[in-house]
């Protein structure tokens, strides 16, 4: 396929197992590239006839300008001019990799539909190869390949051996895969569907059709992590979708949040993503719907790190990963707050956050406020600033009416922090009584609500220490001395 001169110069590379690519570029030298490195094959620059030499042997380019060579796995994509003329070519190799699949073999072979993410290059496809093998072959599964740009089986009629007894559909244009899809499902009664790149909105609600159907699906999409894909407003229904649900005043302070806050929508068409880290590293979230709420209640999610040893054996690591807090509530900790006031008497909130003594800063420009307060008749009615608010992320605070004990109330939930779960606080009392026994004299505790402080006095009492409460609320805390 490639010209004299250039396939001489790549026989003289010592590396070609790990070739990925060859790019010609009209007027530039040709490129090799590999994993960790670019090689100029030759100084002399590539010419029209370069590109016609390669166009006129392969076959013919698809509406996404892809091309391939029959019975290989190897693609050819092209670039064009103004006028439609080629004048770059990128050659990306294609090789059937056995054994690849080993690392997520128990994934697919669940009967759950599974999701790769990963950047382009680092072996989605040459996985999904392999899974349509596997299932097809050691399963004995029906499984079709939706094959849109001929990369998972190959150039022409006939599918490459790599994928194993799996039947092929072509797409005519990249278009039609969302039709595809579907007609994969209603004509040919497949137990697995395998799809290569979703990335429109029809394509993620057709996946979605055939979820519902009962059909497994194994897909890739591009985008590096879970995180990538919630915030792709076309592909974040793969994953349930992310909606703005507004709560009320009492869920608003159980959760220590504004009222305004991101849901998931519906359940995920994938149960399980996996993202591909390195080629022989992967992360799984083993329940997409789980991992999703987490990362948008800012909760610790639990995560498996797969790898293959030196030995080529598949090691597991389970990690749960703290998500910071979202930088709106951090900087109402860090700072005090500058509160746009909508309805709400400046006066009366003044005095409250006197009788409370906190700092609070007012500000006439929503432009430059961190937190809005209104009245709940007001927000209800949802007027220009309070939708601007909603749309630049600003947090909103409802009370039910503008007088002093609804706007003591408000302060109390800004400014008090959310409290230790009673182990944690339990943990500390421990921890304090070791410090005393040790001779390190009294030790205060962290506040606490009334309730855990009971707690933290029995504890005391148990090890035969004497314990007392200092300070005022929201700030009163336990105090442990020698009894």
């Amino acid at each position: 396929v490639l010209p004299l001169h250039i396939r001489q110069a790549l026989l003289e590379q010592a590396n070609n197992s790990e070739l990925l690519e060859i790019v010609l570029d009209l007027g530039r030298p040709p490129e090799a590239r590999y994993p960790y490195q670019e090689v100029m094959l030759s100084h002399i620059e590539v010419t029209d006839s370069d590109i016609e030499h390669v166009v006129s042997r392969i076959g013919c380019f698809s509406g996404d300008n892809r091309a391939g060579i029959e019975r290989t796995l190897h693609r050819i994509s092209a670039m064009r001019n103004r006028e439609g003329r080629i004048v770059g070519l990128t050659l990306r190799v294609g090789r059937a990799i056995f054994g690849t699949v080993k690392i997520i073999q128990d994934l697919v072979e669940s009967g759950k539909s599974v999701l790769l993410l990963g950047r382009p290059g680092i072996g989605k496809t040459t996985m999904l190869r392999e899974v349509a093998r596997v299932l097809a072959d050691d399963s004995k599964k029906r499984v079709i390949v939706v094959d849109t740009s001929n990369e998972i089986a190959g150039d022409g009629d006939i599918p490459h051996p790599a994928i194993g007894h799996s039947r092929r559909m072509q797409v005519p244009t990249p278009t039609l895969q969302h039709a595809v899809m579907i007609e994969a499902v209603e004509n040919h009664m497949p137990e697995v569907i395998i799809i290569d790149e979703i990335g429109t909105s029809l394509e993620a609600e057709a996946a979605r059709t055939i979820a519902e159907r009962g059909v497994q699906l194994i897909g890739t999409a591009h985008g590096n992590t879970l995180e990538n894909l919630m915030m792709n407003p076309t592909l974040s229904d793969l994953i349930g979708g992310i909606q703005t649900v507004t709560l009320g005043d009492e869920e608003a302070r159980r959760r220590h949040t504004q009222k305004s806050v991101l849901e998931r929508k519906a359940p995920p068409t994938f149960n399980i993503v996996v993202e591909m880290l390195e080629r022989d590293k992967v992360t799984v979230h083993p329940d997409v719907g789980l991992a999703v709420d987490a990362i948008l209640h800012s909760r610790p999610q639990e995560t498996e790190i797969r790898w293959f040893d030196e030995n080529g054996e598949v090691r597991r690591d389970k990690i749960t990963t703290s998500l910071a807090p979202k930088k709106k509530e951090a900087a109402l900790q860090r700072e005090t707050p500058k509160i746009y006031l909508f309805g709400i008497n400046r006066a009366k909130l003044e005095e409250a956050a006197r009788e409370r003594g906190v700092a609070l800063e007012i500000t006439s420009d929503i432009k430059q406020s961190n937190l809005l307060l209104t009245a709940k008749n007001y927000y209800h009615r949802k007027p220009q600033k309070i939708r601007d608010a909603e749309m630049a992320g600003i947090p909103i605070y409802a009370v039910k009416s503008n007088n002093l004990p609804q706007l003591r109330q408000c302060l109390d939930t800004i400014f008090t922090p959310q409290r230790e779960p009673p182990s944690s606080a339990l943990a500390e009392a421990e921890q304090a009584i070791n410090q005393v026994k040790e001779g390190k004299g009294p030790v205060e505790l962290s506040p606490q609500n009334a309730y855990i402080r009971r707690l933290q006095h029995l504890v005391a009492e148990r090890h035969g220490m004497a314990s007392h409460s200092l300070g005022k609320e929201p700030k009163r805390r336990v105090q442990i001395i020698k009894g």
